[in-house]
């Protein structure tokens, strides 16, 4: 139950970030173009920290744990950009 919770409880704080940074970036007269930047580039720099941190924590090379969390997480945005591409979302 504790562990639920604490799992609920962090994956709400880390998705604020994008929130935050696309309410930040988003200009009516601009369109959504810079929040989708925005966004982007804000998760990579969050995922860069937790991977270190979480290297760190697990006694392992933070540099190596931050690309392997940022790698992963482009890929992830790469994704789900073509995705969107593909079914005519905002980036399309």
């Amino acid at each position: 139950f504790q562990a639920a919770w604490t799992s609920a409880l962090t994956f709400a704080l880390g998705a604020s970030l994008p929130v935050l940074a696309s309410c930040a970036g988003f200009n009516i007269a601009w369109g959504a173009y810079p929040a989708i930047a925005t966004v982007a580039a804000t998760s990579l720099f969050a995922l860069v920290l937790l991977g270190a941190l979480a290297a760190k924590t697990g006694g392992a090379a933070m540099a190596r744990g931050a690309i392997r969390v940022a790698g992963w997480g482009a890929l992830a945005m790469a994704l789900t950009c073509l995705v969107g591409l593909w079914i005519g979302g905002p980036a399309g």
